[in-house]
C-alpha cells in the first residue's frame, strides 16, 4: 500500500467504510485499466492517480456514507460511462448485484474488460437506453437503490431512473453543485413518477474541497404504465 491508497484507505475507514488490501488491489487495477483505455476511447477527463482516487472512487463511495449499502442487494447504476459510481461501490460491497446500463457499447465493452480484470461477481452490463430497459418486466419497479452520476438534470434523471426502483426502494441523484433549482424544477416530475424527496446531503470532497450533493428520493408507487416515454423524449421535453 503506497501513500495513496494509504490516504484512500484511512479517509474511508473514517466515514465507517473498510476496505481490504484484497479490494485496494482491484481499485488499483481499475486504475491501470482506465487510464490505458482512456488513450484509445474518451472515458474520463482525470487521469492523475491521486485525482482519480478522490474524484472518481471515494466520491462514487461517498453514497456509502448516506445510504446503508448492508441494507441493499439489487443496484441499477444508470448512465455509468466508466462506471462511477456502480463499480467502485460494487468492490467495496460485494454482496450487492450491480446492473449497470450505458447508452454507448464502447463504454460497456471497457466495463466487461474491468469486471474481468478485477474478479467481480454478479455485474450485469446492459448496452441501451434507460427508457428502453425501463419498460422491461425484469428491470421495472425492482432495484433496492438506481443511481445515478452528473448524467443529466433531475427531472430528466427522475424520468430515467425512478422507473427502475422498487416501491420502498430509493434513487439518488449525485450532483456536484447546489441541487435546490433543479429540485424546484422537478416538481412535477417527482409527482408523475411516483418519487418523494426525502433529503439532500451535502458534503465536500478530500484535498480540492470540492462541493458534492446527494438528493435522495423515496419511490413511493409503482410506475405509471406511460412512463418512462419513448427515448430521447425526456431530454428534449423534461416533465
Amino acid at each position: 500500500m503506497d501513500p495513496i491508497q494509504e490516504a484512500f484507505a484511512l479517509r474511508l475507514q473514517e466515514k465507517g467504510v473498510e476496505v481490504t488490501s484484497a479490494q485496494l488491489e482491484q481499485f488499483e487495477t481499475y486504475y491501470r485499466e482506465l487510464v490505458e483505455w482512456n488513450e484509445k476511447m474518451n472515458l474520463t477527463g482525470i487521469t492523475d492517480r491521486e485525482q482519480v482516487y478522490t474524484k472518481h472512487f471515494y466520491d462514487s463511495i461517498s453514497l456509502a456514507f448516506y445510504i446503508d449499502m448492508n441494507d441493499v442487494r439489487t443496484m441499477a447504476d444508470i448512465g455509468s460511462g466508466a462506471g462511477f459510481p456502480g463499480i467502485p461501490l460494487k468492490i467495496c460491497y460485494p454482496h450487492v448485484q450491480l446492473t449497470i446500463i450505458d447508452s454507448l457499447n464502447k463504454r460497456i465493452n471497457f466495463l466487461k474488460h474491468v469486471v474481468q480484470e478485477t474478479g467481480l461477481e454478479q455485474v450485469q452490463l446492459l448496452h441501451g437506453r434507460a427508457e428502453d430497459w425501463a419498460r422491461k418486466p425484469e428491470h421495472r419497479d425492482q432495484y433496492d437503490l438506481v443511481t445515478a452520476r452528473a448524467v443529466a438534470k433531475l427531472a430528466v434523471l427522475n424520468e430515467f431512473c425512478l422507473p427502475y426502483a422498487k416501491v420502498g426502494g430509493v434513487f439518488t441523484a449525485m450532483k456536484g453543485s447546489s441541487p435546490d433549482e433543479e429540485i424546484r424544477e422537478a416538481s412535477r416530475s417527482f409527482k408523475e413518477l411516483k418519487g418523494k424527496l426525502q433529503r439532500v446531503e451535502r458534503l465536500t470532497l478530500p484535498i480540492e474541497e470540492a462541493e458534492r450533493h446527494i438528493v435522495v428520493i423515496d419511490k413511493t408507487a409503482a410506475t405509471p404504465g406511460k412512463y418512462p416515454r419513448k427515448a430521447g423524449t425526456a431530454l428534449k421535453t423534461p416533465l
